[in-house]
């Protein structure tokens, strides 16, 4: 289904009964990163997946883009579905989004999951940004698939798995590079460590063990700035822990929601 917001169009899916329930994929990816805990999910949640601005089947208009922008298209579409308030799953620049969107707009997140993400880019982000953006558009961005799947994925789920990583790869390889480069040069800007206190609703944290994009430590930091929040790092797994540990990250995100899953005017 597409809803035109903000100037775009925007590709969402829902499935299932319960409260609303959002998630939202990382960098380079698309809804369907979130098939295997959706079918979970839609049992109690009703679930809304949806393609970020410049991915999936969602508009790719020239960038840049801001975090701000990313949040206000989720913002738009919540209002044109009639969600009001809702529980938050986000991987990477899913987490990311979620984190801008709960500060600009307290009051509607009912829970957020935040994975294998970051509230402070470190130093020398922008160039390294702008190293991948270049290279894709240079050279289109099948350039990016091998380097993006050794970041995502340990050696040995890579070596096993050959299906996911096709499948993963194609997800990237057909992302457009405008919509690549203008949510790099979002994420790439992130800075908002020393404002996570002001989110008050429940905060479950999960990070792979062998994520060097977005590390442990990163997610420590996280943990450290937002009091009551939980944290699961996740052994055997880098960037996609979703994907890589999936039952592992089910069985965490779904403890935690059911704990939560009675919140709100709408549960």
């Amino acid at each position: 289904m597409k809803l035109k917001l903000n100037g775009i169009e925007v590709n969402y899916v829902i499935e299932g009964d319960g409260p609303w329930l959002t998630m939202s994929h990382s960098l380079a990816s698309n809804l369907t990163m979130w098939d295997e805990q959706a079918q979970l999910l839609s049992r109690k949640f009703k679930v809304l997946r949806y393609d970020t601005r410049g991915h999936g089947q969602t508009s790719a208009p020239p960038g840049p883009y801001t975090l701000d922008q990313l949040a206000d298209d989720v913002y738009a579409l919540f209002a044109a579905l009639g969600i009001n308030e809702t529980h938050w799953v986000g991987l990477s620049m899913g987490g990311m989004i979620g984190e801008i969107f709960a500060l600009k707009y307290p009051g509607v997140f009912l829970s957020m999951v935040l994975a294998d993400t970051t509230s402070r880019r470190p130093p020398g982000a922008a160039q390294m940004w702008g190293e991948r953006i270049r290279l894709a558009q240079e050279q289109g961005m099948a350039a990016l698939v091998d380097s993006t799947l050794e970041r995502w994925f340990t050696a040995p789920y890579r070596n096993a798995r050959k299906d996911v990583m096709a499948r993963i790869g194609e997800h990237i390889r057909t992302t457009p590079v405008a919509g690549y480069a203008g949510c790099s040069q979002a994420i790439a800007g992130i800075d908002v460590m020393d404002r996570l206190k002001e989110i008050k609703c429940p905060v479950l944290i999960m990070v792979g063990e062998e994520d060097h994009g977005t590390p442990p430590e990163m997610a420590r930091q996280i943990q450290k700035n937002l009091p009551g929040s939980e944290l699961l790092i996740i052994a055997s797994a880098a960037h996609f822990s979703n994907v890589e540990q999936p039952e592992v990250f089910n069985q965490a995100m779904l403890g935690f929601l059911d704990k939560h899953a009675g919140r709100g005017r709408a549960a």
